[in-house]
């Protein structure tokens, strides 16, 4: 098994302008919220190490399994 790129390394110019402006708007929502729209946009991308992250970190932040259950209807 090859390893995952590491994007900071290959694109550390691009990943922290991303970096800012996740934290950014981050910065207005709640975390639950927050983490349900990474969820999503995870779902969207087909990225199973980060729905598994996001999933994580939802369920540490208080988010039900059933509104992370939702999402794909979204």
């Amino acid at each position: 098994m090859t390893p995952r790129l590491n994007p900071f390394a290959a694109a550390p110019k691009e990943m922290k302008a991303w970096l800012d402006y996740s934290l950014t708007v981050g910065g207005s929502l709640e975390k639950p919220l927050l983490e349900l729209v990474k969820i999503r946009a995870s779902q969207v991308n087909g990225c199973a190490n980060c729905l598994h992250m996001h999933t994580l970190d939802a369920r540490k932040n208080g988010e039900t399994e059933e509104r992370i259950y939702l999402l794909d209807a979204w």
